[in-house]
């Protein structure tokens, strides 16, 4: 019997949502509420190769999602609220406590709260979110999924900072990472590809958000995000890794608050401070016309990646099974690809395979696939990632446990 699942990722001023029906895995519509709290708020709705937009003053995300159900139900896409088996949500932050996904109580509520002071760009959205669908549907699962999980298999030596223990101990600082369920997703399917269950990965997902992965026999032992998503790579408005003496001298040179430099490190830097746009399409289009800024900002991008590649090659002791590239840019990006594999050509002993490379993008002949010569010592492959796909097998898995756990205790009344 087919069931329907919804999927929520929400910010603090939206609200993307995804229904799908199980067993077959169908999306049968998607949408997202934006500018929420302003009064040019609207969302868009997309199903069966159409778009609709719709403006509608939408003020907080209890709104945002009684507009979704509504738009759910006058659409037929549910019949009915009680349709909807359960409904998975992304969180940002897990802390040390969440290796898994988890069914959404009051101590889960708790502990997102508490960890707010981790994830305070994402966490009030991600709360608002959960708290709405409660309101509107309390008697169905919601399940918590966290960005951070999958990497809590890294090793102490990987993610204690060098700086006074205490901070660890009292404080939580030290290196979480993020983009979890993409990591998850690909090291999955690399398992599946290789018929190997301990895999070793190098896994770079490359979007405006990038963050970088080594996989070790089939878990997460390093990543370069850290307490934050604003470490470790470049990428589409944060600065990754830098001086951290930076932000007092800038402070004082430039009369602002650390709140003011850590906000331009999140939203005003990497390819956006460099070139002064973010999505690499236009970068990639001011490179090509000459804009010497935009070059930079590539070169800069690149070889953050290489940096990465090199260290997690060590890290894995030479013996990595593949290189993976997912995510906008990695999956898109084809002459990205060429210069990183010419980048790490010779000390790796591989070579981009360029006509297979430049056929391999969302809107190309192939969406994946080896860019690599036979003769290579490693593979280098492009995998497009799926973390909704994950997000929708981890509600699905709960949300069952859930209800048979709720079975037994009646039975045992």
């Amino acid at each position: 019997m087919n069931e329907k699942y919804l999927i929520i990722n929400a910010g603090s001023s939206s609200l993307k949502f995804s229904l799908y029906e199980i067993p077959e895995v169908k999306e049968i519509v998607n949408g997202c509420v934006e500018k929420i709290g302003n009064e040019d708020s609207f969302y868009t709705l997309k199903y069966d190769d159409k778009k609709e937009e719709k403006v509608k003053v939408i003020m907080n995300h209890t709104q945002a999602v009684e507009t979704m159900l509504y738009e759910l139900l006058i659409n037929n896409f549910i019949s009915d609220v009680n349709e909807i088996k359960g409904v998975g949500h992304r969180v940002l932050h897990g802390g040390e406590k969440y290796f898994d996904s988890v069914v959404i109580d009051d101590e889960v509520i708790n502990d997102i709260v508490d960890l707010t002071k981790l994830g305070p760009l994402h966490h009030p959205g991600n709360l608002s979110g959960i708290l709405a669908m409660q309101k509107a549907i309390p008697h169905i699962p919601q399940i918590a999924v966290f960005d951070t999980s999958f990497h809590q298999t890294i090793n102490e030596e990987n993610y204690i900072y060098p700086i006074p223990y205490s901070w660890y101990n009292e404080n939580g600082v030290r290196k979480y990472g993020f983009h979890g369920t993409s990591h998850k997703y690909i090291t999955e399917t690399m398992q599946q590809y290789l018929d190997k269950k301990d895999v070793n990965l190098i896994i770079c997902h490359i979007g405006s958000g990038a963050s970088m992965s080594a996989i070790k026999n089939g878990k997460s032992c390093d990543t370069t995000m850290g307490l934050t998503p604003l470490d470790g790579l470049m990428m589409g408005t944060r600065s990754g890794s830098i001086d951290p003496s930076i932000i007092e001298y800038i402070c004082k040179e430039r009369n602002l608050t650390v709140s003011e430099v850590t906000n331009i490190l999140n939203k005003e830097s990497g390819l956006k401070g460099i070139s002064g746009v973010n999505d690499f399409r236009d970068v990639t289009a001011l490179a090509k016309q000459g804009n010497h800024n935009a070059k930079l900002a590539i070169k800069l991008f690149e070889k953050s990646i290489v940096k990465y590649i090199a260290q997690y090659y060590f890290e894995l002791n030479g013996d990595v099974d593949a290189i993976i590239f997912t995510a906008g840019v990695g999956e898109n990006m084809s002459y990205v690809r060429e210069d990183i594999v010419n980048l790490i050509s010779k000390p790796m002993g591989i070579k981009i395979n360029k006509e297979i490379n430049d056929n391999i993008a969302k809107f190309k002949q192939y969406q994946s696939g080896v860019i690599t010569t036979d003769d290579s010592k490693i593979k280098v492959m492009v995998i497009p990632t799926n973390e909704e796909l994950m997000i929708l097998k981890d509600t699905v898995r709960l949300t069952k446990k859930s209800k048979d756990l709720n079975k037994e205790k009646k039975l045992t009344k």
